[in-house]
């Protein structure tokens, strides 16, 4: 199976929704009027609405279903009446009961009533305060990761610093995700002449999440200032094999897509079963992360 993907660059105004909104109304434009085939757009972290809006994410936020309903309106509007169903991944920032949280959605989006849907949200579950960081004092920290089903399987969702943690792709790999989209919010770090050291980090992250466990990885950073801050882009496809199919430029708005032969999953696990290896030896490896979850005696372990 073909699974065609695209991952949009954004810029957005800090706190500026409608400006926003009716940017993405402009990609969906551009994307059917391309007439190629496009299965899933996949949007960075916060991004119709900036990343650094601190007390300012009350203002901004939206319940599941308001967001919903205002991407499938926009999606009409922007597109042709025979347009198919399309995907979508886009970071968001979520208003559930009297809480806030840092969330991405994955849903179809149609003209036909029918096939619209909202598949599935994922809360950020690490919230940095380190740094420029301070996203703990903001939102409450999501607590469930899980795979979800898509027209393309099963997939699953990260969001920026709960990819750095190598457990969380694994969850969702041994849970039978496919592919695995990262909306990402990271303002550029460490130029060591041409090369920004946390583009290239994120790069290596992906590479290794694939590779690790023959999947395939999309990731999909915002681009901008915020409060001086550069997001940097730098977006990148990656195969199951762990080769970059195709990356995004630095600092610049642009639309970047990919064919994914999903068939290549299996092929990949031919050649290298780590996965396998790691289901079998599940039990085991449960057993022990258990016992590291116990309370230290000593205290805390940092």
């Amino acid at each position: 199976m073909e699974w065609h993907v695209a991952v949009a660059q954004l810029r957005p105004k800090k706190g500026d929704y409608g400006y926003a909104l009716g940017h993405l109304g402009e990609t969906l434009g551009q994307l059917d009027g391309a007439n190629e085939p496009l299965d899933v757009l996949v949007l960075p972290e916060m991004a119709l609405t900036g990343y650094f809006l601190q007390g300012g994410i009350a203002e901004v936020a939206r319940s599941t279903e308001q967001f919903f309903a205002e991407l499938t309106a926009l999606f009409r509007q922007a597109t042709r009446a025979g347009r198919p169903p399309i995907d979508i991944v886009v970071g968001f920032p979520e208003r559930r009961e009297s809480r806030l949280f840092n969330s991405v959605l994955y849903a179809t989006l149609s003209h036909r009533q029918e096939e619209s849907r909202i598949h599935h949200v994922h809360r950020k579950i690490f919230l940095p305060t380190y740094g420029v960081f301070d996203e703990k004092r903001y939102v409450n920290r999501g607590r469930g990761l899980a795979p979800f089903e898509t027209r393309a399987g099963l997939a699953g969702m990260l969001i920026c610093e709960d990819a750095w943690h190598t457990i969380t792709g694994t969850i969702l790999a041994l849970g039978g995700a496919r592919i695995v989209y990262i909306p990402v919010a990271s303002p550029a770090r460490g130029f060591e002449g041409e090369v920004v050291a946390n583009v290239g980090r994120w790069h290596r992250l992906a590479q290794s999440m694939a590779e690790e466990h023959a999947i395939f990885v999309v990731t999909a950073n915002l681009v901008g200032f915020e409060g001086g801050k550069g997001f940097i882009g730098g977006s990148v496809i990656v195969n199951p094999l762990g080769e970059i199919l195709v990356e995004g430029p630095m600092g610049e708005e642009c639309l970047i897509r990919a064919t994914l032969d999903l068939e290549e999953i299996a092929i990949a696990r031919a050649g290298l079963p780590l996965l396998g290896d790691l289901e079998s030896q599940l039990p085991d490896l449960v057993h022990a992360l258990a016992q590291a979850a116990e309370p230290h005696p000593e205290g805390p372990r940092s």
